[in-house]
């Protein structure tokens, strides 16, 4: 009998060593960024740049994830610095975040790197080495949201092949231009989307009041996240397709005649007018570039400038990006810098 008691309290002793605290997706600790909703046992990342980040003391952790089609791809950020890129697979599993951390506090974070249509990601958990601790991080008092295309995405940055394998929202113009101001981010972009026409079938002001950018019935309540500043990167797909009469996509949209000045003007200001309704206190910085859409010559520029001067807008500005030729041909790292560097004045 003492024999049994010693090998049950042994056991006891043992599991409690190696005991881990479940943190799960709902947890008050946990601050997250960008678009999503929570559902029933998991929340949903797919907007380029949703993250998730908190405070932590602790030896390391692990996360629960499962991806739609395992092909999106997450910074892990420890103390503000990438320490690792993380792939989650097709089928729920555990991943490592962090092992070895030095005693004291730390901040975490989990980025997405690719846009929604490279897939979504659910969080289920979190799970805590022994004696590790989760907090709280200070809320941010400055909120951005970003429409745009690939330019917001961050695609091909660093990808010399211009496969758009290496896409990092994390290194986009945007992205960096909210930890320039400390403030959390909101992007709302999908490669190859345009104002009037696109690459596919949906337009941006078909998409953006969309909870997931793949779910058409899923509605956003505006109210949730208020930003003090709104950017709108749109018409550089556009200024290529107008000018292709042959392509689906043209035809869907216009017809045989490609849009007049006035009426991609009225499309700009009927986008703006929207965010506008839906934000009402906040600053819409428009924006055209740095593609060659704003190319010497390019009439886009005009379109976009006279579009905000007939808003009567005292909110409402335009902004545009030099063209960048590198920036044509990919989305580099130093042009992402350059646009940044523009908005940060």
């Amino acid at each position: 009998m003492k024999r049994i008691l010693f090998l049950l309290v042994t056991l006891l002793v043992t599991f409690s060593a190696f005991a881990q605290e479940i943190v799960r997706f709902n947890d008050d600790r946990l601050s997250y960024n960008g678009r999503m909703l929570p559902d029933a046992d998991h929340v949903r990342l797919e907007w380029p740049g949703t993250s998730v980040r908190f405070g932590f003391e602790g030896s390391g952790l692990s996360v629960d994830l499962k991806d739609d089609h395992g092909a999106d791809r997450y910074n892990v950020i420890i103390d503000g610095r990438v320490t690792s890129i993380l792939t989650p697979d097709s089928v729920r599993r555990e991943y490592e975040l962090a092992k070895g951390l030095s005693k004291g506090k730390h901040t975490i974070e989990l980025f997405k790197r690719t846009e929604g249509g490279v897939g979504g990601t659910s969080l289920y958990q979190f799970k805590l080495n022994k004696g590790a601790k989760l907090s709280k991080l200070p809320e941010r008092k400055r909120h951005i949201e970003f429409y745009g295309n690939s330019i917001t995405c961050g695609m091909a940055i660093g990808d010399t092949l211009t496969t758009g394998v290496d896409e990092n929202n994390y290194l986009a113009y945007g992205s960096v231009t909210a930890r320039a101001f400390n403030a959390d981010l909101s992007c709302i972009a999908k490669s190859g989307i345009g104002l009037m026409v696109s690459w596919f079938p949906e337009i941006m002001p078909e998409m953006y009041d969309r909870v997931y950018g793949t779910q058409p019935g899923s509605k956003w309540d505006f109210s949730r996240y208020v930003p003090q500043v709104v950017v709108v990167d749109l018409g550089q797909n556009d200024s290529w397709i107008v000018n292709q009469p042959q392509n689906v996509q043209f035809k869907a949209r216009f017809g045989e005649q490609a849009p007049s000045a006035a009426v991609i003007v009225q499309a700009y200001i009927a986008f703006f007018k929207e965010l506008r309704e839906k934000y009402p206190d906040a600053h819409i910085i428009c924006t055209l570039g740095s593609m060659d859409a704003t190319t010497a010559g390019s009439p886009w520029p005009g379109y976009l400038e006279t579009a905000v001067k007939d808003m009567n807008d005292a909110k409402c500005y335009s902004l545009i990006f030099p063209y960048d030729p590198p920036l044509t041909k990919r989305i580099n790292i130093p042009a992402s810098k350059n646009i940044n560097g523009w908005l940060t004045v």
